[in-house]
């Protein structure tokens, strides 16, 4: 009986001691307190958004997959710009064609002139 005693003391100091070491001891502690992970945003805010920015585009892990606001907020960032690049590349295609129009109109000109 007393070994059996001593056995039941001696497993309450081991867990104990196992759930101190885990859960108390502040910053000390074998496991401290994990800082929740944030997207630190690699998209750069002073020049447009390349290729091998999306291709480092790395998420943090959440309890259930992505964060989705740091989701949300990454491809609302990209989605605006390349509406941005798609409004310029229209613009600079109208610009092309007007220019294209003006040349044709100003090389036939003067061949019509020499007709008469």
């Amino acid at each position: 009986m007393f070994m059996f005693l001593f056995l039941v003391v001696a497993l309450a100091v081991v867990v104990a001691a196992v759930t101190l070491a885990v859960v108390g001891g502040g910053e000390s502690a074998p496991l401290p307190e994990a800082a929740p992970e944030r997207l630190a945003d690699p998209l750069p805010l002073d020049r447009p958004v390349r290729r091998d920015d999306v291709d480092l585009l790395r998420f943090p892990v959440a309890v259930r997959g992505y964060r989705m606001a740091d989701v949300d907020d990454a491809l609302g960032r990209l989605g605006a710009e390349i509406a941005e690049r798609d409004a310029r590349i229209a613009d600079l295609e109208d610009d092309l064609a007007g220019a294209r129009a003006t040349a044709v109109t100003s090389l036939s000109k003067p061949a019509e002139e020499d007709h008469r």
